[in-house]
């Protein structure tokens, strides 16, 4: 089993070559007058500091924030001219109905006029009815009447689910310069994660009670980025044989330098035992398993292919999550507990399952 985890190392140490269109990535359309909060959201979504200097510009007023921006998972468009003089949003809206995969309609609780972004919503669903959309009420912080803030957001809420055409799911936030006193972030993850499964793994905040979690958390975007590149690559008959080792190398390369610690043979052993014959094993043989039903002609070649995308994904994100565990641990010196590193492994691996479906 050692050999397996040796071989994928020596794969990933070469240059791996992802092209950007077989990572299609899941978009989050920002739908919002200028002011309602939506830097503020994607910040404390991301914890990113620098979010305003992070957008790019797709169209003559829409930009997008691709989020890591050097191994993107995650894309936010933002339609900047809603309300505005002058401002048409044709070629906004039509840039967003072809990537957006759900629409985050961001409305601030102490500005009644929505006029211009409810217009907007109704073109949206007239051109993709089934476009998902979540309401967000920003501005809670800055009402601190209660029953103004209800009656605020009952009266967003039923304008938007009228322009709709549908009940639909809400978060209120509060957003204050700063950070200090956010509240409905929280909510706001798990309503996205509902909507888009393909997200709640990104969206995921496990129990922080110790430093190697909270490493964990920082480090869970690239390891999106591997198990998306290894899921995209095993959809393809014989690509997948050679591309997901090499991914799964190339990860474990990559989180062993953002843990300052190198790779050898005798750490790649040491490893293999803490993660148990068994788990290593199962990567192995489950891999060949993938590449040999996906040679099965019609069949394997569609619903074989999609299955071995699916548990690629899982596999690398949940060899992912242990692997930056191990490598936290063994940079300090620490003991590995092994049992706890299994149990790590199996809960990583169930997670990402259920979030490929």
């Amino acid at each position: 089993m050692r050999a397996f985890i040796e071989r994928i190392l020596e794969l990933g140490a070469r240059p791996v070559e992802v092209p950007a269109e077989a990572l299609p990535l899941p978009t989050l359309w920002l739908l919002g007058k200028t002011g309602a909060g939506k830097s503020s959201l994607v910040r404390a979504l991301t914890g990113e500091a620098e979010v305003g200097q992070g957008f790019a510009p797709c169209t003559r007023t829409a930009r997008a924030f691709d989020y890591p921006q050097d191994q993107p998972v995650l894309r936010f468009l933002d339609t900047r001219g809603l309300g505005e003089a002058g401002y048409d949003p044709a070629e906004d809206l039509a840039e967003a109905e072809r990537g957006a995969h759900a629409v985050l309609l961001v409305m601030r609780l102490d500005d009644p006029v929505q006029g211009p972004v409810l217009a907007a919503l109704g073109e949206a669903r007239r051109h993709a009815p089934k476009l998902p959309v979540l309401a967000v009420h920003t501005g809670a912080d800055l009402m601190p009447d209660e029953g103004a803030l209800t009656r605020a957001r009952a009266a967003q809420q039923k304008a938007a689910e009228r322009t709709a055409g549908t009940p639909l799911p809400s978060v209120t936030l509060a957003l204050p310069e700063g950070g200090r006193g956010e509240a409905g972030i929280d909510d706001l993850r798990n309503e996205i994660a509902a909507i888009l499964p393909d997200l709640a793994l990104l969206m995921l905040r496990e129990e922080t009670r110790d430093n190697e979690a909270r490493r964990f958390a920082e480090l869970r975007p690239m390891v999106l980025w591997y198990a998306g590149a290894a899921g995209a690559s095993d959809a393809a008959p014989l690509v997948g044989a050679v591309s997901v080792p090499a991914l799964q190398g190339a990860m474990l390369h990559a989180l062993a330098g953002r843990h300052g610690y190198k790779w050898t043979p005798a750490r790649a052993a040491l490893f293999a035992s803490a993660l148990g014959a068994g788990a290593v094993a199962h990567y192995a043989g489950a891999h060949a398993l993938r590449q040999g039903v996906k040679m099965v002609p019609f069949i394997g070649q569609t619903l074989g292919a999609a299955a071995a995308a699916g548990a690629s994904f899982a596999a690398t994100y949940a060899l992912g999550r242990v692997a930056s565990a191990w490598l936290y641990r063994a940079a300090r010196g620490e003991v590995v507990d092994r049992e706890s590193l299994r149990k790590l492994h199996e809960a990583a691996l169930r997670r990402a399952r259920d979030a490929a479906g």
